[in-house]
């Protein structure tokens, strides 16, 4: 995504483009722009000072995505919804990376980087804050908007096959009785191939005991021996494998649709994209609460390399992240899952999604959780349709 280019160390982004502009401006592959009105727009801002644009977005309350940042009142600190577009003044954006390359990065794990980059920007008041610009939007519902958002569930084609994804539900004889009948009340219809991997085999699930004792946190031992039945114990040639834990509610409907934009014979790793160390030479991972995806190849490259756990309790996601990446096989980030709950998002900002997953049952109801945001719906089956207007007038 664009949003990445300014803060990677040692770009030459700002030295390329501030002698001649007044403002850098970024935005998702999906954003509309209108830009006459959006070059109106900016002139209303002094461009000799330091400006921070976007749409605001705030927390309702703390949520550990964030550090638990502002916890007395999480709503005073507003950051930018990246769909709608947002844009700093080239005086900001020289002093930003003025300041990149004379101190390191503060923060070892990059989790939402919208929210990231506006603390960065912040700087605990020595920096500005984010000016809400109401004319940036996602909606696009008024007149007045000059940006917009496509939020259409992706669909390159026929959706993936259900037969061709096959899911696997890591779970411990702990949770049987509590998690395991919410992911049979939810989404497990949905799935064609599943099973329950566990510390311990009960037949009426039933679970299969994979052999790997059960840790309290990291679960790479249960995670790689996965991987190893899938591609070299059963299930034949299915293209896809799916690793969810016990309290992740996903809908394999979109994931159908959203594999349709994939080519299952290259080595495709899918999710929620985390960085460890990202400023100091680190790595990027598919955080696994939110469900992991992978193609069929990138399992039999991994599985070819000599990359493994090095505990049974060291973090799975974390470990395959490094794997991957020496490798170089890139892991490819998806907005649509989800680490949290819904509650630990804006409410804005997914109003403008068609999530595929959320994670974590606590302090939540999650049959509620799952009808509300992940049930089928006729949407799930419709074809994105252009959206004329914002489209027209570029």
């Amino acid at each position: 995504m664009c949003q990445f280019l300014t803060f990677l160390p040692g770009n030459s982004f700002s030295a390329t483009y501030s002698r001649n502009s007044s403002w850098i401006f970024f935005c998702e592959e999906e954003t509309r722009i209108r830009v006459p009105e959006l070059l109106e727009t900016l002139r209303r801002y002094d461009t000799s000072k330091d400006w921070f644009l976007g749409k605001a977005l705030h927390d309702e309350e703390s949520t550990i995505i964030h550090h638990y940042a502002f916890s007395e009142n999480p709503t005073i600190f507003k950051y930018p919804d990246f769909a709608a577009g947002w844009a700093l003044s080239i005086p900001l954006l020289n002093k930003l990376t003025k300041r990149l390359k004379s101190e390191a990065l503060r923060s070892d794990f990059t989790i939402d980087l919208k929210h990231e980059i506006a603390l960065y920007i912040w700087d605990n008041g020595n920096g500005p804050p984010l000016t809400p610009v109401p004319e940036l939007c996602t909606d696009g519902m008024d007149a007045h908007c000059v940006t917009t958002f496509h939020s259409s569930l992706p669909l390159c084609g026929n959706p993936v096959k259900k037969e061709d994804i096959f899911v696997a539900v890591k779970t411990c004889k702990k949770f049987h009785d509590d998690r395991i009948p919410i992911v049979k009340q939810t989404w497990a219809g949905q799935a064609s191939l599943i099973e329950y991997y566990s510390d311990y085999a009960e037949s009426s699930i039933p679970t299969v005991d994979l052999g790997i004792p059960n840790t309290d946190r990291g679960h790479c031992g249960k995670t790689f021996a996965i991987l190893e039945r899938f591609l070299n114990h059963s299930h034949g040639k299915i293209a896809w494998l799916v690793i969810v834990d016990d309290d992740t509610l996903i809908s394999i409907s979109r994931l159908q649709h959203l594999l349709s934009c994939y080519e299952s014979a290259e080595p495709v790793f899918l999710g929620e994209r985390y960085g460890y160390g990202l400023g100091t030479g680190g790595y990027s991972y598919i955080t696994g609460g939110g469900g992991m995806v992978f193609s069929r190849e990138a399992i039999r490259r991994l599985l070819g390399s000599k990359c493994r756990c090095y505990s049974n309790d060291a973090p799975d996601d974390m470990v395959l992240g490094m794997c991957f990446g020496s490798l170089g096989i890139p892991v490819t980030h998806s907005p649509l899952f989800h680490q949290a709950r819904p509650v630990d998002y804006p409410e804005d900002y997914l109003s403008h999604q068609v999530p595929i997953s959320f994670h974590k049952h606590w302090n939540s109801d999650p049959l509620k959780v799952y009808v509300t945001w992940l049930a089928p719906s006729k949407e799930d089956k419709a074809r994105p349709e252009t959206r004329k207007g914002f489209e027209d007038e570029l």
